[in-house]
């Protein structure tokens, strides 16, 4: 009889995409570049050198890792980016 083997590819973590998305972003930021803050500085909506593009990311992965606590997903489902 044939063996049957398991899959070993873990599934996806949540909000993985947009988390690499984000600490790419932030790298590239000149707020970490040239002013040497670290990437919670650079996530305040107070700090400058973060462009309009790194801030639209911080949003998103902020609106996805709230999905996965509020309650209403257990029944829609998580949004998918």
């Amino acid at each position: 009889m044939a063996e049957i083997s398991e899959e070993t590819t873990t599934p996806a973590q949540a909000c993985n995409a947009l988390r690499k998305e984000l600490v790419n972003c932030l790298h590239m930021s000149d707020c970490m570049k040239k002013d040497g803050k670290t990437m919670g500085e650079c996530m305040k909506k107070e700090a400058d050198g973060v462009s309009t593009e790194c801030r639209a990311t911080i949003y998103s992965f902020y609106e996805c890792r709230r999905s996965m606590l509020d309650m209403r997903t257990r029944f829609r489902g998580r949004k998918e980016v």
